[in-house]
C-alpha cells in the first residue's frame, strides 16, 4: 500500500504492507521530533521514498543509501 507524508514542505511516498498502518501513523510524531535537528532536515531534501518495516522506516536517498529510523 501507498501513502504519501509531508514533512517542512516536501511530500514524499511510504510504502508500506498490509497490516502496518498503525506504524505509519506513528511517523510523523517520529519526524516531529527532528523537527530542531538540522543535519536531519538536510538529508530530508534528498529521500526519495519511505518504506514501512514493522516499526523501522526505511528512508530511501536519491543515490541508492538508507537510513532507518525506529518508530515504534
Amino acid at each position: 500500500m501507498m501513502k504519501s507524508i509531508t514533512y517542512k514542505n516536501r511530500s514524499v511516498p511510504v510504502f508500506y504492507p498490509p497490516g502496518q498502518e498503525a506504524a505509519v501513523r506513528l511517523l510523523p510524531d517520529k519526524l516531529k521530533e527532528y523537527e530542531l535537528d538540522f543535519d536531519f532536515r538536510r538529508r530530508w531534501k534528498r529521500i526519495a521514498s519511505v518504506e514501512m518495516s514493522r516499526d523501522v522506516a526505511i528512508f530511501q536517498y536519491n543515490d541508492g543509501t538508507k537510513l532507518y529510523l525506529e518508530v515504534g
